[in-house]
């Protein structure tokens, strides 16, 4: 029989990614979560989730249109 250590190749298989392709999601899901966090912060500026909203509606307005 022959030796079979003399048969072997050793063989390297060298697989590459895309360098980090999940960052661009990341960043997506981050930016979200910091649009929906300035939103509740800044509600009531935005006139967003007020429990009551009050209207002034004069009882009078005056306009004057003067015809030459």
């Amino acid at each position: 029989m022959a030796d079979d250590s003399e048969d072997r190749v050793e063989r390297t298989t060298v697989v590459t990614d895309s360098g980090g392709g999940g960052g661009g999601v990341i960043a997506v899901v981050v930016l979200i979560v910091v649009v929906l966090l300035l939103l509740f912060l800044f509600r009531g500026q935005l006139g967003l989730g007020g429990n009551t909203t009050e209207v002034k509606v004069p009882d009078k307005i005056d306009v004057n249109v003067n015809h030459s």
